[in-house]
């Protein structure tokens, strides 16, 4: 199986896991987890080919480690990035005093208006590191530039604002309003 294959799978398995596990006709707990051998049974019946092989170099070798299996390997869960309400089990924690949210320059005017806005998802992701802020928004700057909010995040803590830190390093929060916006980096 090629490099491809698995980036294409691994798009799938997220969709399924993070928004819509009704694609392939199954059900996450509360948790998010999947029972792991309905998840590849319907991923075969999709038309597509894994077994438990492939799905562990996928969970394995993804670069953002966006997957966990439970200690059994039983079962299988996406650690983030849910559009569906599933409770994870993140940790909420004191972020650092500054965290990152790559976006694009065309959005910017929208944030300042309203704020940075969760979106389809249950959270805003928060990059503890420009480098990464600027890959995400990268995504979403469809040939424009990109924009990295510098966010306040001791402040918005302060404040009282919760924050939690996924099992692969992703901060989230609730809505952030645009006065939590320390500056803009653009690229």
């Amino acid at each position: 199986m090629s490099k491809n294959d698995d980036i294409n799978l691994g798009r799938f398995i997220s969709l399924i896991l993070r928004h819509k596990p009704e694609t392939i006709g199954i059900k996450l707990d509360r948790e998010g987890w999947a029972d792991t051998d309905e998840l590849i049974n319907g991923i075969n019946a999709s038309g597509r080919h894994i077994d438990m092989e492939t799905l562990e170099r996928i969970v394995r070798e993804n670069n953002k480690k966006r997957y966990s299996f439970s200690p059994d390997k039983k079962r299988i869960r996406a650690n983030q990035g849910h559009s569906i309400p599933v409770d994870v089990g993140m940790t909420e924690k004191q972020p650092p005093d500054v965290l990152y949210h790559g976006t694009s320059e065309s959005f910017l005017e929208s944030i300042k208006a309203e704020g940075i806005k969760h979106m389809s998802r249950l959270y805003v992701h928060l990059s503890a590191d420009t480098d990464t802020a600027y890959t995400v928004g990268k995504r979403h700057a469809k040939n424009g530039r990109v924009a990295i909010l510098v966010i306040d995040t001791k402040r918005m803590y302060d404040d009282g604002y919760k924050f939690m830190i996924s099992e692969n390093g992703v901060w989230q929060s609730s809505d952030i309003p645009w006065e939590y916006v320390s500056g803009v980096i653009s690229k």
